[in-house]
């Protein structure tokens, strides 16, 4: 069993891809339909099989609407961790460091494969922490 995506609500999905793409660095996905509206959101690729959603607040309405789901949209999760290798690791923190961003920075955590010797956490343009780590 794998995560198959997760979804961020976010202000505006059209800076959240580029976020996540320019420092992230994952892979924009539907965006071009996002922007001509023939779907809801755009997404980005971290990895070959798992993609977070970037669904915008102002479908908070829309999803309260759907049966079941009242009372579900619009919170925000705890974290997101993204597992890279320590290259991917060491080149995200260089470009949250060209941006000032400062991570917290944690040693020996647990996560789905085991103990990662180092992790750190910093978060998107609204708000949501991701973690990193490499194993």
């Amino acid at each position: 069993m794998r995560i198959d995506h997760v979804v961020l609500w976010v202000e505006d999905p059209l800076a959240s891809v580029k976020f996540f793409a320019e420092v992230v660095g994952c892979e924009p996905v539907r965006v071009e339909e996002f922007r001509e509206r023939k779907v809801g959101f755009p997404s980005v690729r971290i990895g070959d099989d798992a993609i977070i959603d970037l669904m915008p607040k102002a479908a908070v309405p829309m999803i309260e609407k759907v049966p079941g789901a009242a009372g579900t949209a619009g919170h925000k999760v705890n974290h997101v961790c993204l597992a890279m290798t320590k290259d991917e690791y060491d080149a995200l923190r260089a470009r949250l460091d060209a941006r000032g961003v400062k991570p917290h920075v944690a040693t020996d955590q647990y996560g789905a494969r085991g103990q990662s010797p180092e992790v750190f956490y910093f978060r998107d343009l609204d708000g949501n922490v991701l973690e990193a780590r490499y194993y």
